[in-house]
């Protein structure tokens, strides 16, 4: 009986096994055989594609909150070109026939956008140089109506994005353009993308733009942000069926910088003024009208080393980034004709510092052997060698000492003492190891290599001592020996003859051109600001910078950015306060006072130091060097003529504005304790340093 049972119960598992297999099998026969054809159908039909939503990018704002580069909406119109590569020639052609006629332009050039950069057919400034993998922009800032029919219609516009994207504005307070500080953006290429990709790094993406000058790029990290992603269903085509979910993205951090825009924005206005006056007035030496084919601007904290404002000319607008730039754009900003704009003269220019030179001089000399109250003769020449080195205008002021020397700008006196150093420490030219206290107080100054600024592509600037000569004759050697076995007796042929033979000798001309900022030394207007903020601060050389706090988007403030110590001069104490007594006079009865007649320099101590450094084959460029307790400011106009002459008006001017001095009286809001702290500002942050103020209007 239980045997019986036991069979019908495997015989009624083996039924429903049985009907299960039955069942699933003609399943998938209909599935498969019936209907499989509509699936296939469907499937070739609809997917899901991830689109990257870019995050906003964090602002740039000056020390106060106002924006200096902020944000603004932009329709933006891609083409997917993995979705136009599935279409047939005729297809193609016709679609971009038709976004040409929308978006007003032509299909030729919307074909070459889509080419990549590099490959075959590419034209730089209109090629793709981002990932190949993303949709191409080729039409910002479309009208709204036009970005709308094309998401209306998307039957007539397949494999075509359009949405609205942020990008780069500039609000330009106080009509600031600040260009070489603030940097551009461009497309990331594949090979950083895969280079980010292989870091871990899921900021980026193949349709990012990223920093690639100035601030822009040096805290890029912070100011990109994080991507958000939404997911899309498509059809074949690559047309919109509608949304499938989307993950939120995290705006860019703010970067708090320590510029103040109404100081960069009076800077600005008058080198451009001061260039423009150089070059409608004559060069008493040529007869012709000064070149000023250049100029730049540095003003720093003294005590912090904080960039306040900076600017160079020739500039350009910032916004030509925006949206991609031409050909012809960028033709120009790497003209030589139009004076180079891209490059940035405050950090990147390299000129001989001329009379500027002599306060780093004088402490060398001090510390080595001199005494403050030594007298040298300032006569009109000095013969060294065969040639006559020559005061200015061939002025004279018999026996003086440093403080005078510095006064009156005097070459003789420094002549004798480069010379005097040649003399004793130097005199075998070849001698590539031969001591130079002079040459060792410029390297101490930080002269001769980069001061550390938070803006890339700085200029290490060049210091013209006995390792540099040798090494300049080593790489020159064979192309001028060459050009001088030529007949001719120009110029050009003797010089090649003699440098081939002894070009790598540091004579004592050489000394003596050093010791007044001559020859082949040169600095860039931002080492020489540091230098004398050195002098201004009592002895520490500060790495300049430019930010001063990372906020996040809530207000919470990640980084402050504390000043960078770089070291300190070995001057002592007592003779930096000597040189600063002697820049003093400069300012009330040397070559700056004609300039500051009239200015409250009781009220604000104005030290300064003029010059005009003579350039071959140039007219001579124009410093003036000049700092308080509180600041430093550094003006250079090339071949713009005298110091004081050309920069000395608008450097007055600019700390007018630093102080807020209103005719011959300084403003109560920037006087209090004058000379020892600086003009009172907002905050730059609330009282719990949690977020930034509003704006103050001015």
């Amino acid at each position: 009986m239980s045997t019986t049972r036991g069979r019908l119960r495997l015989v009624v598992i083996q039924v429903l096994v049985f009907s299960l297999f039955a069942t699933l099998f003609t399943r998938l026969y209909y599935l498969q055989v019936v209907t499989g054809e509509e699936y296939i159908a469907r499937a070739a039909s609809q997917s899901v594609r991830e689109i990257v939503v870019q995050p906003q990018r964090g602002l740039i704002v000056d020390d106060v909150g106002r924006p200096l580069v902020a944000n603004r909406t932009s329709w933006v119109v891609s083409v997917d070109r993995t979705m136009l590569g599935k279409m047939s020639t005729r297809q193609r052609k016709a679609l971009v026939a038709r976004l040409a006629e929308v978006v007003g332009q032509s299909p030729q050039r919307i074909r070459r956008k889509l080419v990549t950069c590099g490959d075959e057919g590419s034209v730089v400034g209109t090629c793709w140089n981002g990932s190949p993998y993303q949709p191409v922009p080729v039409a910002r800032d479309v009208a709204q109506p036009v970005a709308l029919r094309i998401l209306e219609q998307p039957e007539d516009f397949p494999a075509i994005l359009a949405e609205q994207q942020s990008v780069r504005a500039y609000p330009r307070p106080f009509g600031v353009n600040l260009a070489h500080v603030l940097g551009y953006l461009s497309p990331i290429t594949e090979a950083e993308y895969d280079q980010a990709r292989a870091d871990g790094d899921r900021s980026v993406n193949g349709a990012s733009s990223v920093g690639r000058a100035g601030v822009e790029k040096q805290y890029d990290r912070w100011l990109r942000g994080m991507p958000g992603y939404r997911r899309v269903a498509v059809d074949s085509m690559g047309r919109v069926l509608g949304d499938d979910g989307e993950v939120m993205g995290q705006p860019g951090d703010t970067l708090v910088t320590s510029i103040d825009a109404k100081v960069q924005g009076e800077v600005e206005r008058q080198l451009a003024a001061t260039i423009k006056q150089a070059r409608a007035t004559r060069d008493t030496v040529t007869g012709r009208n000064y070149v000023a084919d250049s100029g730049a601007v540095v003003v720093l904290e003294a005590k912090t080393g904080r960039v306040v404002a900076m600017a160079s000319q020739p500039t350009y607008d910032p916004s030509v980034w925006v949206g991609g730039i031409t050909k012809k754009q960028l033709a120009r900003l790497y003209s030589e004709k139009a004076g180079t704009p891209l490059l940035a003269r405050a950090t990147q220019g390299q000129f001989a510092p001329g009379s500027t030179w002599k306060p780093f001089m004088t402490s060398g000399a001090l510390r080595n052997g001199y005494r403050r109250d030594a007298r040298l003769n300032c006569s009109s020449a000095v013969r060294v060698g065969n040639r006559d080195f020559k005061n200015y205008e061939s002025g004279a002021y018999g026996f003086i000492g440093f403080a005078k020397a510095l006064e009156v700008s005097c070459n003789t006196f420094f002549y004798r003492i480069g010379y005097d150093y040649w003399r004793r420490y130097g005199s075998d030219v070849a001698d590539v190891k031969a001591r130079d206290p002079l040459v060792e107080e410029a390297k101490a100054f930080g002269f001769g290599k980069p001061t550390g600024i938070d803006i890339p592509g700085e200029s290490s600037g060049r210091i013209a001592d006995r390792t540099w000569k040798r090494a300049y004759y080593e790489s020159q050697k064979d192309y001028y020996c060459k050009i001088g076995k030529e007949p001719g007796q120009d110029f050009l042929h003797r010089f090649a003859r003699e440098f081939c033979i002894e070009g790598y000798a540091y004579r004592a001309g050489d000394a003596v051109n050093f010791a007044i900022g001559q020859g082949d030394t040169i600095v860039t207007p931002l080492q020489l600001a540091r230098a004398y903020g050195a002098l201004a601060n009592g002895g520490t050389l500060y790495e300049p910078q430019v930010a001063k706090a990372i906020v996040a988007p809530d207000g919470e403030v990640i980084r402050r950015f504390a000043p960078r110590k770089a070291g300190r001069v070995p001057a002592p104490r007592e003779t930096i306060a000597f040189i600063d007594e002697a820049l003093k006079g400069v300012s009330r009865q040397g070559t700056m006072s004609w300039r500051l007649i009239g200015f409250p320099l009781d009220e604000v101590v104005v030290r300064s130091k003029t010059g005009s450094a003579e350039v071959y084959g140039k007219q001579s460029t124009s410093w003036v060097a000049s700092y308080s307790d509180d600041y430093v400011v550094v003006m250079m106009v090339s071949q713009g003529g005298t110091g004081s002459g050309t920069s000395g008006p608008s450097v007055r001017a600019i700390w007018e504005t630093l102080y807020g001095i209103e005719g011959e009286t300084v403003s109560p809001a920037r006087a209090a304790i004058p000379g020892t702290t600086p003009p009172k500002r907002l905050p730059t942050f609330m009282k719990d340093g949690s977020i930034l103020p509003p704006a103050r209007k001015d």
